[in-house]
């Protein structure tokens, strides 16, 4: 599957490996496990914040990336770990029970799945068709926003471990090199030591740990439909589209091969990533932009390397105690962590409005945005019946709807202004 680069034991200055390349497996072991360094934090910080099994989500997330491998035929190196878009539905609906939870990550996987069809029968510029940058910016900011107040509730609750943790993440962030790529993990770590040392562990969650097997399947559960929760899911596969075709862009970019033909495949594979996590009981899926930037350090885009990453996850969640152990992680130390992620989410909304150049002095940009992004971020929540539907969809729904209309709308009153004879 994969050829050795040169003689596997070095990268020239300049050179690089390509997806289809290996080094020696000593050295892609290595690598693969500097990827889950990578990836790690991220991932296991879903399951913790939604009350999702570690263990489960780690197992899904293995699967789901050498779905991926197979699936873009080894052309697009990436990794599939929890996305952060799933946060805030799945918290918003916890009363509602796991089930009904898995049952929206299963419906978001479905839907996903069925856009990559589109874009691969139809072609990538669907995409800018059907969802331009001041919509799919939009959907991004309200998504990260609306959970603004989880992180200050959290970091409220243990104050002093939740600035440890925060501060940590924050100078390692601004380091350059591997460090900033892993500053989370450290960040959660030195947070999550420093609450060991105050004694500011829960005793129920320690003995948890304590009784924990160290082998063990994963906890497996099944999805139920129900159409309040799917509700609040669906516009995260805006989000998702959106992640996925910019990190085949970026690999293009960086590894210097036109990759838009793979938008579809990459699309479809994470679909069905989701959609097996949602039957099985894990986090929705995405590809993950802190493993670009190792590549882009190591100049190393094997697909090997990402293999390596996924068994290894898939042998972390035989190991029940990890999950337990993962379990015992304090509030502040996610208070920390979440106050800078939630934002940052936020903010990479921003960066699609400005990468693509969206005008605000456009009247119907400004509109549609400031509406979606106060119902999401206020989180207008209305009950039709016993339907109650949250911020996250009612602003998602109203700039996904609203945008194409006045769009048409105002073109409409430029081609009369136009018509109009003068004198």
């Amino acid at each position: 599957m994969w050829s050795v680069h040169g003689d596997g034991r070095r990268v020239r200055d300049g050179d690089q490996v390509a997806p289809n390349e290996r080094l020696s497996w000593p050295l892609t072991i290595g690598l693969g496990l500097q990827h889950v360094a990578a990836m790690f934090g991220a991932t296991v910080l879903v399951p913790a914040l939604t009350g999702f099994p570690v263990t489960t989500t780690l197992l899904f997330s293995g699967v789901g990336t050498l779905l991926f491998l197979i699936i873009t035929r080894n052309r697009v190196p990436s990794y599939l770990g929890s996305s952060f878009a799933f946060i805030a539905p799945l918290m918003a609906t916890r009363d509602e029970g796991m089930a009904a939870q898995l049952g929206g990550v299963l419906t978001a996987g479905l839907l996903l799945m069925g856009v990559g069809v589109a874009v691969k029968a139809l072609g990538v510029r669907l995409l800018d068709s059907v969802m331009p940058p001041v919509v799919t910016g939009a959907v991004v900011v309200l998504v990260g926003l609306n959970l603004a107040p989880t992180a200050t509730q959290s970091f409220a609750k243990q104050p002093v471990v939740a600035v440890v943790t925060l501060a940590t993440i924050l100078v390692c962030g601004v380091a350059r090199g591997l460090l900033s790529r892993v500053s989370i993990l450290i960040g959660m770590l030195v947070g999550w030591a420093f609450a060991v040392f105050t004694d500011a562990l829960s005793d129920d969650r320690v003995a948890a740990l304590a009784a924990a097997p160290w082998f063990g399947l994963p906890e497996l559960s099944g999805p139920q439909l129900r159409p309040s929760v799917v509700l609040l899911v669906i516009p995260v596969v805006i989000v998702l589209v959106a992640e996925n075709a910019g990190h085949v862009k970026a690999v293009g970019t960086v590894t210097g091969r036109n990759l838009d033909g793979s938008v579809g495949d990459a699309l479809i594979a994470d679909g069905l990533a989701t959609t097996l996590a949602g039957a099985g009981g894990g986090s929705g899926t995405t590809t993950y932009a802190e493993n670009i930037g190792v590549m882009a350090l190591t100049k190393v885009y094997s697909t090997a390397t990402y293999a390596v990453a996924a068994l290894t996850a898939i042998l972390l969640s035989l190991v029940p105690k990890f999950g337990a152990l993962v379990n015992t992680m304090p509030d502040g130390v996610l208070g920390g962590a979440t106050l800078l992620l939630y934002g940052m989410i936020g903010l990479v909304g921003v960066r699609i409005w400005m990468a693509n150049k969206v005008d605000f002095t456009d009247p119907v940009n400004q509109l549609v945005a400031a509406a979606a992004v106060v119902a999401g971020v206020g989180n207008l929540t209305i009950t039709i019946g016993e339907l109650t539907i949250e911020g996250i969809a009612w602003g998602s729904m109203f700039i996904v709807l609203a945008y194409p209309l006045l769009r048409w709308w105002r073109g409409r009153g430029d081609e009369v202004i136009v018509r109009r004879p003068r004198g």
